[in-house]
């Protein structure tokens, strides 16, 4: 029987770091795994864990036709040579093409789709046409999961996939394990606001600055935050001179990148991300509230999953920087004992809803119905 799956999506440092235990649970079953995406510095380090690595090029936040079709060119003779039972994928780009290269060659596929990005902040010929493909791609598929019922409404409801295929998954998962509250309490000299995520305006980085700066003149003992990737492609990416630029004000401090994202949210006594990105389930939330960090985010699709309402974080009005800054005044007002509770309820509903091991078992129910 072949038992090849290829995992595949849009950086070798997202598979890494998001999918790495589910490829370790399917070859402890017997599978052969292969991961597929563009080659960055995370490429080499599957070949630690026995897992095959497959370099593709391809254009990620790109829109020209040429690129792209090459990209489905260079799909289907991959595929042709490999020779998967399964393919199993992540991201807008790699689900589109990856879908259409399997449909032609009858391979069985399972699609993820972690959050619509930007294409459907705003509705214009970019959307038109990403719901086209969506819903020319997506035909064949075995399996689609998607990550909250918003996401999974306007699926079915634009008729981008049949219902009987869809099944919604409670998040993209976290491990409990690696994300466990600390064991020594934090001494901050200061009050740690932290912000976790790709540095796109989109996902409120702007509205989180202007929050702090208005909180700073009353409170300069708090100190704010922001980790994750800068410069990204996008059109709503942060420049590094804007960041520079906030750093020498003394606003917010830049952390850069870093693999042990971890150490940073148990330092931190809230965490923040007030995204109106049209967010699968934001898993830096979900990694704070496993180390039991309390959060405050946006009452917006796939955010205001992960928090109760004054139980484990607070919820704000998506664009509202008053909101924002009001929410945060309260959340360093409290008394800590009630901090540590949200950070405590906080853990309790990851344990209870988002443990990883909840997504990987899935996973296998669908990879095990593809074999019959």
């Amino acid at each position: 029987m072949n038992k090849k799956i290829i995992i595949f999506a849009n950086t070798s440092w997202f598979l890494f770091n998001f999918n790495l235990n589910l490829m370790l649970h399917l070859q402890k079953l017997g599978y052969e795994v292969v991961a597929l995406a563009p080659e960055d510095d995370y490429s080499t380090r599957f070949a630690e864990y026995g897992i095959s690595f497959n370099a593709i090029t391809m254009d990620n936040k790109g829109t020209n036709p040429i690129k792209d079709g090459l990209l489905f060119v260079r799909l289907v003779l991959l595929l042709l040579k490999q020779k998967p039972a399964c393919l199993l994928s992540y991201t807008p780009k790699s689900n589109i093409y990856a879908s259409l290269a399997a449909r032609l060659l009858h391979i069985p596929i399972i699609n993820n789709i972690s959050g619509l990005g930007t294409a459907f902040i705003r509705e214009d010929w970019l959307t038109k046409i990403v719901k086209w493909l969506y819903r020319l791609s997506l035909k064949k598929s075995s399996k689609v999961f998607l990550l909250n019922e918003d996401d999974l409404t306007i699926f079915i409801n634009n008729n981008l996939v049949q219902a009987e295929k869809t099944e919604l998954l409670p998040g993209p998962g976290v491990d409990v394990q690696q994300f466990s509250p600390s064991d020594k309490p934090n001494h901050n000299k200061n009050f740690i606001f932290l912000l976790v995520a790709r540095m796109l305006k989109d996902k409120g980085i702007g509205e989180f600055v202007e929050a702090t700066h208005l909180l700073k003149v009353q409170y300069p003992h708090i100190e704010c935050q922001l980790l994750g990737f800068l410069d990204a492609k996008s059109p709503s990416a942060i420049s590094s001179a804007e960041m520079q630029e906030w750093v020498d004000e003394g606003i917010v401090n830049y952390l850069g990148v870093s693999d042990s994202v971890v150490d940073y949210l148990r330092l931190a006594d809230c965490v923040v991300l007030p995204s109106y990105y049209r967010e699968g389930m934001p898993r830096c939330l979900l990694e704070a509230a496993s180390v039991g960090k309390p959060i405050i985010t946006t009452d917006w699709i796939g955010c205001r999953e992960v928090v109760d309402d004054g139980v484990n974080g607070y919820l704000c009005e998506p664009r509202n920087i008053n909101d924002l800054k009001d929410k945060m005044e309260q959340m360093l007002l409290l008394p800590e004992w009630e901090r540590f509770q949200m950070g405590y309820n906080g853990r309790e509903k990851v344990l209870k809803q988002f443990d990883e091991q909840i997504i990987i078992d899935r996973y296998v129910k669908a990879i095990e119905q593809v074999y019959g």
